[in-house]
Parts: C-alpha cells; sequence; structure tokens
C-alpha cells in the first residue's frame, strides 16, 4: 500500500501521554510522523486510512507466550505430540497471536528442543505469519525439579517434559546445545509447581547449576529466563542476572527488596492468568476449586496478588503474561492478564497498557524501536474500536481489533470502506 497515513484517530503513544486525537504516518517499515489534529502531513499520495475515532496504539507484547503448549490438559500431553504435528500446531498458534493484535512475544520455553527456534526462522522468512518471537530454548530441569517426567529406570532424554541436567557440567552441554539451536533465550526451572511432584516453595535447581548456565549464556550474549515461583529461586534470578523472572508468587521482603535494587535489570511475569483459571475454571479437567488442588492454587493466587501489589508500590517491572496454553488457559484469550492486573492488582489501565506496549518493547529487547508511537519507531501498530483506557477489555475481542500492521505490513487490514481508505491528492 506504499505510506500510510491513519487519520482521525484517537493516538494512545505508548509514552505515558493521555491519549489524543491525531495522525500516524507510516513510511516503509517505521513511523514517520505522529502528529496532534489534522492534515499536519505535507505531500501527497498517502493511503489514507480514516480512524473514525479508533484508537491506534502499539501492538501487545506477550511476556509468557510458549506457542507449543497445545491446549491440553497436562504437560504429559503436550511434548508427547509427535513433532509434525506439534509444528503445524506452533504455527497456528503464531498467527492466533498476531490475529488478537499481539505483535511481540517473549517465548517462554519450547516443549521440543528446536520447535521455537523452527517457528521464529519461519515467521522471520515469512513462510508464517506471526509476531516478532523470542524463540526460547526447552525447559532446563534438574533430576526430580519441575519438567522431569520421566518414569524410574527409562532415559530421561525419551520421556520428560524438560532437559533434564545434573551438576554443572550437564547444565554447561544444555545451554551449549540450546546455544547451537540459535535460542534467543535459555530458560531453567529453578522452582517446583503444585501440581507436579515438586512443590511451588521448592527451589531444586542448585546454586552452581544455575551460575554455570549464566557463565555459558553472557558467554554468548544469551538472555535467560526462569520459572521461580519460591522466595529463594527469585533470590537466585537476581544474584546470577536472569533478566526474566516467571511468577515470583513467594517472594519474600528480602526478595523484593533484591528486585527493588536492581529493578532496570529484571521483568516479573507473574502468570495470573494460568493461577486464576487453575483454580476457578479447571474443574471439567480434573482440578475442581474445592478439591485440594484447587484450594492451593486459589491460596497462591491470593498470596501473588500481595506480592504483585507490592512489587507495583516499588516500582518493579511487572509485564502481563499468563502462560496460556492449557486447556482452561486457552491460546487467544492473553488480553485477559490485562483485566486481572486492573481488577487484582490495582493497576490502572493506562499502566497496565505500558506494560504491554512500553515495556512490552523493553522486554523484547528493543526499547527505542518497539512499544510507542514515536518517529523512527518500527510500525507495529494496531486499530482498535473503541478506548482501552477507559474500557481495557475490548482488547479480549477480536472484532474490537479493526486492523494489526507489523513491520509496516498488514496482517489485518481495516475494512476499506470509502469512510476508511481515500488516496490524498
Amino acid at each position: 500500500m506504499g505510506n500510510i497515513l491513519f487519520s482521525n484517530v484517537r493516538i494512545f503513544d505508548g509514552t505515558g501521554e493521555h491519549p489524543y486525537l491525531g495522525e500516524v504516518l507510516v513510511q516503509g517499515n517505521r513511523i514517520k510522523h505522529v502528529g496532534r489534529g489534522s492534515r499536519t502531513v505535507p505531500g501527497n499520495g498517502h493511503t489514507v486510512i480514516d480512524g473514525a475515532g479508533a484508537t491506534l496504539m502499539p501492538g501487545l507484547t506477550e511476556a509468557h507466550a510458549h506457542f507449543s503448549w497445545n491446549n491440553s490438559p497436562s504437560l504429559e500431553s503436550i511434548f508427547r505430540m509427535p513433532p509434525e504435528e506439534h509444528t503445524l500446531f506452533a504455527a497456528n498458534v503464531a498467527r492466533t497471536y498476531i490475529d488478537m493484535g499481539f505483535t511481540s512475544c517473549v517465548g517462554a520455553a519450547a516443549a521440543k528442543p528446536r520447535l521455537d527456534c523452527v517457528i521464529r526462522n519461519a515467521i522471520n522468512s515469512g513462510l508464517i505469519p506471526g509476531p516478532r518471537y523470542l524463540a526460547n530454548s526447552q525447559e532446563i530441569a534438574t533430576m526430580g525439579g519441575l519438567g522431569d517426567t520421566s518414569l524410574p529406570h527409562v532415559d530421561v532424554r525419551e520421556m520428560s517434559f524438560g532437559w533434564v541436567v545434573t551438576g554443572p557440567e550437564e547444565m554447561r552441554k544444555a545451554v551449549r546445545m540450546f546455544i547451537k539451536y540459535g535460542c534467543d533465550l535459555i530458560k531453567l526451572n529453578l522452582s517446583g509447581e503444585e501440581m507436579t511432584d515438586t512443590a511451588a516453595q521448592e527451589t531444586p535447581m542448585a546454586d552452581e547449576e544455575v551460575a554455570m548456565a549464566m557463565r555459558e549464556a553472557r558467554r554468548r550474549g544469551l538472555r535467560a529466563c526462569a520459572h521461580a515461583r519460591s522466595a529463594e529461586s527469585v533470590k537466585m534470578c537476581v544474584r546470577h542476572g536472569i533478566e526474566i523472572i516467571y511468577h515470583a508468587s513467594y517472594a519474600d521482603e528480602e526478595a523484593l527488596d533484591l528486585l527493588e535494587a536492581n529493578k532496570d535489570k529484571h521483568f516479573v511475569a507473574p502468570g495470573l492468568g494460568w493461577l486464576v483459571n487453575t483454580a476457578r475454571n479447571a474443574g471439567p479437567y480434573g482440578i475442581k476449586p474445592d478439591s485440594p488442588l484447587g484450594i492451593y492454587y486459589a491460596r497462591e493466587l491470593e498470596i501473588a496478588v500481595e506480592t504483585m501489589k507490592k512489587m507495583h508500590r516499588r516500582g518493579i517491572r511487572v509485564l502481563p503474561g499468563g502462560d496460556y496454553g492449557f486447556a482452561w488457559t486457552p491460546h487467544g484469550t492473553n488480553a485477559k492478564d490485562f483485566e486481572y492486573f486492573v481488577d487484582m492488582i490495582g493497576m490502572s489501565p493506562m499502566e497496565t497498557l505500558l506494560r504491554a506496549t512500553k515495556h512490552g518493547g523493553e522486554i523484547m529487547g528493543r526499547p527505542n524501536e518497539l512499544g510507542q508511537l514515536k518517529p523512527g519507531y518500527l510500525a507495529d501498530i494496531i486499530l482498535v474500536d473503541g478506548d482501552p483506557v477507559s474500557n481495557i477489555r475490548i482488547l479480549q475481542d477480536r472484532k474490537r481489533i479493526l486492523a494489526v500492521m507489523k513491520d509496516g505490513e498488514f496482517f489485518r487490514t481495516p475494512e476499506m470502506t470509502p469512510q476508511r481508505a481515500r488516496i490524498a491528492v
């Protein structure tokens, strides 16, 4: 379509400024101009899209995405999916995310060692549609920890959800393998998870194993993330410089102090969607709200909400990212996390949207190119029917997302009625 001028739009620019009426010019894959009012752009030949008062905003970022989680009820049913079907499924998930306005996603672990890298490469080459994606490793687990689903006397490589290691040298080999495959991130399972044999407040991975992982990652320029529910696992993340911390439900005051002192170095994605839905909506899959496991997750949700409130008050970067991809947390419902941030943590809609846009660009490692509508930034943009600052729930409705643009190209073009588009002369 050449140069695109979005006119007559309410601009949420991702800077923290309140939305204002104006227009945005896209040239190639970058934003050329952002202006208040109308007819401020010189020249002609632009394709003009009349937003009719819709909200133009940066594309959303999902901070905790699992493209290869296959909407199944268990870890075993995820990793046992045959690789051919699994690849096709993950490709379709990538399309689902961008269709819902998520133009960037942080991979939080793959179900198979190379799966995230294959999907990322297919997106980048144009073979399949999808968001910008940081490809992660398989979850690196310790024997007996979260991710070790092997049976006794069975090779864990054949039967485990995670890549199981014991000791620093096995950790070194695992990290080097994922570097070889081309991962952008490595994932360490530092703590347990209550629905497995290792409780959430346990920390089975040893300090020397984590130190080895980070030594190897840094040598090759990789970033790291961690499953870290326990207080000790959060402290390990800070001590070893693990940038992205998933969950952190049980962070104690010492952990919070460490995070606050290093708040420019870390992101926390609590995964509230997982906790809410496991506690309340997993009954058809065997976790009834009044069962011991349902009651446990309800209690963890309560604790996690209080922990995130404390983090928010301390200025720690808490981002939406809900661990979607299980039967009771299906892909495509990720924007529910925005509602949880407002209703549970007490963030304003503006604060929540900034965490999904401005801070989203930061967690993607491109703070000067993504997450805001500014001249020179990449044209990752969505057009929304309504005002998410007034009603953040509208982002859950695909019909309200009128257009999705990534890198200056429309994935979903707005309806091209005479009122929506014309050629400037």
